[in-house]
């Protein structure tokens, strides 16, 4: 056990580790400063680089980004007021209305000290664990796995999300999207349309830039302005900060220890962690009357806990191959493409403990970097929400786009990642919970298999294991909780969007033609079922059965005119102050005419037209300045085909017409 602390530290304290770790911490920094992209994306767009990297040197970058976006995604709810990613929501609460006040440096300093405190914290709590965690993983099998696959998707189809229905629904429609192509038992094709696109179902890199990338960008680019509605000077107030942390010292522990449990719950990590925090200071706190007006210690809890919480969420991931959020979900795609396997392996000091010490180590070192480069950064990270979205938005765009196009390296990629975008519109605009279908579509290849191996190993009677009988009832006993009184629920009723996202009569049937919508698909996923061997049957029939079934009740009440339900959400409904023409479809027209450019003239020649296209239309600029930009852009991609050594989609041009490179 020695041998393997040191040979840890060892590869912790190489020049090229930390080169590796300091990376990922600059993208993680860069990524959480944009607003709701947070660790899924972040790990998303790392992805195609990971090919033939040294393992530890991939898990150095990844830690980096995992680690740092907690703290970093601050920026956006604190300054701009808007939720940085899934897990600080809660600090835009007490966050945004000081930095209002003129105390941002206040708030800022006080959530990267209790970030910083609430990431070593996590890294702690997982170095314990691992060292007992052996004896436990290995009374795992294969049935006992399984059973946790379930548990993990009950916890987030009840938790993600205002509405238990429409949370179990969006759960069971990721299962769907993760069974299209060959079935883990058989290899029999399911749902692939006769595509050899899908033969392998969709890329996970996809499917995560476009439930939570694309509809961010649409919905910033429809407001027409700044990322931030107006300018907040940070002001004086860092040494304030600090010294509130360590007056709610007690607090910060207490909160992070509650989102490392939170975390290593799999299925829940960032989603309802900082919720739980934020009501779980209010209910503690006497003085109740300045939450939501600017109470700092509103800005602490939730901060020192979704730190935590990342590495209590790599619990589950490393040591049962069990994503513990949407992050962990790529994060665990990342693992296996570097060759490593999560597992009992990570915790035997014969075979992965060192690499389970060093991840462990270097999310505490990344923890200490990303919030130094916070601090540091935080006067210049201030002035950029003031630069117009338009002209960051093709951009993002353009880095969205390639990193899609790296998961099989086809226009089909493009094609894949403009109707996941469309989907992920549609899940934002009705509260159906994303989280929770991204975490579905990473659980169902394995969950199917495990059932598979389960049922081989020891027929149906697995289901009567000791500790599996132990988990379903956990997993009961946390359905019930959560229906009888859903956490945090009261909290969040603070940042709904009030009444005006109600629909009224004459206004549901949006609602209503994509909760048909969905559950046709689950009818087809049923039919599918029927036309395959029994073992590649059973997955999608029953999840086909269960998803008709929360679908059904999503849908009955809104024909049936009970618009008090909590299914009834449109988002669309609630007035905004500026909106373009057309709205969040027009938005998603111009990455659709970006990929339609693609197929007509190749990624680079698309690339020059969209940038000057874009930036004319809607950033009307001035046509230098529509040079530099556009040429800035062109400079990036091709130090990244030259350094990556990448061959960029083609299209009808470059079929009939031999062009230089890098148009070719």
């Amino acid at each position: 056990m020695v041998d393997t602390f040191f040979t840890a530290l060892a590869t912790l304290l190489t020049f090229q580790h930390m080169t590796a770790l300091s990376t990922g911490v600059v993208l993680g920094l860069v990524v959480g400063v944009l607003p709701g992209l947070g660790g899924i994306v972040g790990l998303s767009l790392l992805l195609p680089f990971l090919y033939g990297m040294e393992a530890t040197h991939a898990l150095a970058m990844m830690v980096g980004v995992l680690a740092v976006i907690p703290t970093s995604d601050t920026f956006a709810s604190i300054l701009m007021g808007i939720p940085g990613s899934t897990a600080s929501q809660a600090t835009v609460l007490d966050g945004f209305p000081l930095a209002k006040k003129g105390e941002a440096a206040r708030a800022l300093a006080a959530a990267f000290a209790a970030s910083m405190v609430g990431g070593v914290f996590g890294a702690l709590v997982l170095t314990a664990f691992v060292v007992i965690a052996r004896p436990v993983i290995l009374s795992f099998g294969t049935s006992e796995l399984f059973a946790l696959t379930i548990f993990g998707l009950s916890m987030v189809g009840v938790l993600a999300g205002t509405s238990l229905t429409k949370g179990i629904a969006t759960a069971a429609l990721g299962l769907v999207f993760g069974m299209v192509g060959d079935a883990p038992a058989t290899g029999e094709y399911r749902m692939e349309f006769g595509s050899l696109y899908l033969i392998d179902g969709v890329p996970l890199v996809i499917v995560a830039l476009g439930l939570f990338a694309v509809p961010e960008i649409v919905d910033l680019l429809r407001s027409q302005s700044s990322i931030a509605g107006s300018t907040h000077t940070l002001g004086k107030g860092w040494r304030q900060g600090l010294r509130d942390t360590w007056a709610c010292r007690w607090l910060v522990l207490r909160c992070s220890g509650l989102g490392t449990l939170i975390g290593a719950m799999p299925g829940l990590g960032g989603s309802v962690v900082d919720w739980i925090a934020y009501g779980h200071v209010v209910q503690m706190s006497k003085d109740r009357s300045e939450f939501g007006k600017g109470d700092i210690r509103g800005v602490i809890a939730p901060e020192s806990a979704n730190n935590a919480c990342a590495g209590g969420t790599l619990i589950p991931t490393l040591l049962f191959g069990i994503p513990g959020s949407g992050a962990t979900a790529v994060f665990l795609s990342a693992l296996i493409l570097i060759g490593v396997q999560p597992g009992p392996s990570m915790a035997d000091p014969a075979r992965d403990l060192d690499l389970t010490y060093t991840v462990v180590w270097s999310l505490a070192v990344a923890s200490v970097l990303g919030t130094a480069l916070c601090i540091a950064l935080a006067p210049y990270i201030a002035r950029l929400t003031t630069i117009p979205y338009a002209l960051i938005a093709p951009f993002m765009i353009m880095i969205v786009s390639f990193a899609a196009f790296q998961a099989t390296r086809s226009l089909q990629d493009m094609i894949a990642l403009l109707v996941m975008g469309a989907i992920g519109i549609f899940l934002r605009r009705f509260g159906w919970p994303r989280p929770a279908f991204l975490i579905g579509f990473a659980l169902a290849t394995q969950s199917e298999r495990y059932l598979y191996q389960a049922v081989q190993f020891s027929g149906w009677g697995f289901m009567g294991r000791p500790l599996v009988l132990l988990i379903i009832a956990v997993t009961v006993l946390s359905i019930w909780l959560s229906v009888r009184k859903r956490p945090g629920e009261a909290v969040a009723a603070v940042h709904t969007e009030g009444s005006s996202a109600l629909a009224g009569p004459g206004q549901v049937w949006p609602q209503v033609a994509f909760a048909a919508a969905t559950t046709a698909a689950f009818a087809f996923a049923v039919v599918s079922g029927l036309s395959v061997s029994l073992l590649a049957a059973i997955f999608p029939i029953a999840i086909g059965l269960v998803g008709m079934v929360a679908s059904g009740f999503v849908l009955l009440p809104l024909l049936r005119g009970r618009l008090t339900t909590s299914a009834n959400f449109d988002a669309e409904l609630a007035p905004r102050e500026n909106d373009v023409r057309g709205g969040a479809w027009a938005m998603l027209g111009w990455l659709a005419a970006f990929v339609a450019a693609i197929a007509l003239l190749g990624f680079f020649a698309a690339l020059i037209v969209f940038f000057v296209v874009f930036l004319r239309v809607m950033a009307r600029i001035s046509w230098a300045r529509i040079a530099l930009l556009t040429g800035v852009a062109c400079a990036f991609m091709l130090m990244l085909i030259r350094a990556l050594n990448l061959v960029l989609p083609g299209g009808l041009l470059q079929a009939y017409f031999d062009l230089p490179w890098p148009f070719r």
